[in-house]
């Protein structure tokens, strides 16, 4: 009966929609249930396959002559055949230009998405049973695994002496192009440090900054054309002390 009264929140939880306290109740449950934790990987999933097949929507053949015939002028006069290019090239470069003053524009939207898509993989870590494909609190075990799997090199921090204990790792995406997924222990609380190039993602924060994303806070900075990502349910002081360590490390 208890895990029946948590999968019920499940997709308030997903979606960033329960109070704080439950949050943390919640992900504490998580933790320790097996089927739940199961449940909670599998509706994560089932979400970010509905929103990339979303993406994917290319407009077939039919589709597009439907819509020529629709838009087709069923006769054409002299004046129409004259002035009509000229008119439709005008717009042209309109658009090409208001297209490309847009492409220049920051775009919080996609910020929002890019981050959103990083806290459904930080939340799937959590509810998985096995978060890390290479599991070691070795640096120099971690960061060798990544070789060969990702397109650059990183450097992780001397974490003794300091309240954070590395899980492991594991491959994260974003855009189709791969990253590395870090997994930090802070007290009873884990935290997600995802590491891509920059030029992989787009339009995605040009400076430090601090917010919250689905009741996570998230922590972003960049680095040697490396764009570093830190998501987890910990207080500020927690995610700027381990900033402070892995800035050192680069």
């Amino acid at each position: 009966m208890a895990c029946e009264r948590w999968t019920e929140k499940l997709d308030a939880y997903i979606d960033g929609e329960l109070p704080a306290d439950e949050v943390r109740a919640l992900a504490e449950h998580l933790r320790g249930c097996a089927s739940c934790a199961a449940e909670g990987l599998n509706r994560v999933q089932q979400k970010r396959a509905i929103q990339a097949a979303g993406q994917r929507f290319t407009p077939d053949p039919a589709f597009r002559k439907r819509i020529q015939k629709s838009i087709a002028a069923p006769t054409s006069s002299p004046w129409r055949r004259h002035w009509l290019p000229i008119f439709v090239t005008a717009a042209a470069a309109v658009l090409l230009i208001a297209g490309s003053f847009l492409l220049t524009q920051h775009d919080p939207g996609r910020e929002q998405q890019l981050v959103s898509e990083l806290v459904d993989q930080h939340v799937a870590a959590l509810a998985s049973s096995n978060p890390v494909d290479v599991v070691s609190t070795d640096r120099h075990t971690v960061k060798p695994w990544f070789e060969g799997k990702i397109p650059f090199t990183f450097n992780l921090p001397e974490l003794q002496g300091s309240a954070f204990v590395l899980v492991g790792g594991r491959v994260a995406y974003i855009n189709q192009s791969p990253g590395a997924e870090l997994i930090f222990r802070v007290r009873q609380h884990q935290l997600s440090v995802f590491i891509f190039q920059e030029r992989t993602l787009g339009e995605a924060p040009d400076k430090e900054a601090v917010r919250t994303a689905l009741s996570f806070a998230v922590q972003t900075w960049g680095h040697n054309g490396l764009r570093y990502f830190m998501i987890g349910d910990v207080g500020t002081q927690d995610l700027d002390k381990l900033c402070e360590l892995i800035k050192a490390a680069g």
